[in-house]
């Protein structure tokens, strides 16, 4: 991975080519930023560049045989540790699904999304985590000299789900590694990670990426429609991985508006006969269809929100969303705009639990239209 081929991050990577430059590369560092921020993209190029035998001011060679390995992720100096859990006879051990995540990992261009690992490796209805097995690997694998780089790098991804009973085992290898070694820890949620942990490593923050630097990266990866790109870019908030994801889902997100908006219509007239019917649809959906499917009604109703506050800035929404979102706006309002979203919200998180879907949907059914009825008035109306 070359730091050119990064879009954005253009102050983290100039700081990062610094700490080289000066000599000064701390021995753990916790990378921490948001989703889709770039923050696995700037690890793997920082080490490469760190390791480039023969790197000019501003990036790695890119052909050298160090880069090459880099390139592919294969060099004996190079070792990930991320959250696992066991499948069928294998152990839930980083290294045993190695080669799962470097296909993960080459296939997605170095961006990485938790959600979206687990679910490529198969346990989505599992817990993973970063192990004490995990832990004891780490160590026996940093006692060895390196094969053939300066340094020895492991990059530790999703710090946050170092499982707290092992943790421990890593305090004094963070505090007093051996030499040449680069400890990178990829975090975005600090206030998940041990006190013990944060106070070892130096933390360098990575911001989201801009509305410009989010066109650029996708319009290098993407043809499609301005208005198209611009909606992928609003809903995603700086998030490359989201904007991906939406852009992937631009046929999906066309059965969302339609199941979305004659559910709401369903709830709002209390006709339990369409409720059912709607719920049969929902309920054909995946897990992570449904989640989809929850959090675009999330989306839907904030601008609901934002028009009835007299926003008019929906054009990241299609001709039929922004018909739709006028006229269910009567309806969101600061009374009732906070339950809106804790039902919403509680309903994915409900979702990942593994909750029964017919439940689900007929509890949600049952509040929204307890929230239409709260502020409803006889000239307010979704019908068609």
């Amino acid at each position: 991975m070359l730091f050119k081929d990064i879009v954005g991050n253009e102050v983290a990577k100039s700081r990062l080519l610094k700490t080289v430059h000066d000599s000064r590369v701390s021995h753990a560092q916790l990378f921490l930023g948001p989703e889709g921020s770039g923050k696995v993209q700037l690890a793997i190029a920082y080490a490469q560049y760190i390791n480039c035998t023969n790197r000019s001011e501003s990036d790695s060679c890119g052909i050298c045989p160090s880069c090459i390995k880099y390139n592919k992720l294969i060099h004996p100096d190079l070792h990930f540790v991320y959250p696992s859990a066991a499948t069928g006879d294998t152990k839930a051990l980083s290294k045993n699904y190695i080669s799962k995540w470097r296909e993960y990992l080459l296939e997605n261009k170095y961006h990485a999304s938790f959600n979206d690992w687990i679910n490529f490796l198969g346990v989505e209805r599992k817990q993973a985590i970063i192990n004490k097995d995990d832990c004891n690997e780490i160590i026996r694998t940093l006692s060895y000299k390196q094969y053939e780089a300066e340094y020895k790098v492991m990059i530790i991804w999703m710090a946050e789900k170092l499982f707290h009973a092992s943790a421990p085992k890593l305090l004094k290898i963070l505090e007093e590694p051996p030499e040449k070694t680069l400890f990178i820890l990829i975090a975005e949620d600090q206030d998940q990670i041990l006190s013990t942990i944060l106070s070892r490593a130096q933390l360098f923050k990575i911001s989201k990426l801009t509305d410009a630097e989010m066109t650029t990266a996708l319009q290098q990866n993407y043809q499609v429609e301005p208005q198209i790109l611009r909606r992928a870019i609003n809903m995603s908030d700086g998030n490359y991985i989201a904007a991906e994801r939406c852009l992937n889902q631009i046929e999906d997100e066309r059965l969302y508006f339609s199941l979305f908006t004659n559910w709401m219509r369903a709830c709002y007239l209390n006709n339990i006969v369409k409720v059912n019917e709607h719920m049969g649809e929902f309920s054909k959906l995946s897990r992570e269809n449904q989640k989809a499917f929850l959090i675009y009604g999330i989306n839907i109703l904030r601008e609901c929100f934002l028009v009835h506050y007299g926003s008019s800035n929906i054009q990241r929404l299609d001709d039929e969303e922004q018909v739709f979102v006028k006229k269910f706006s009567v309806f969101v309002t600061p009374n009732n705009i906070g339950a809106f979203s804790k039902a919403f919200n509680d309903a994915v998180s409900h979702v990942e639990r593994n909750a029964n879907s017919n439940i689900l949907f007929v509890d949600v059914s049952l509040k929204v239209h307890q929230f239409i009825k709260l502020i409803a008035t006889p000239q307010a109306s979704v019908k068609k």
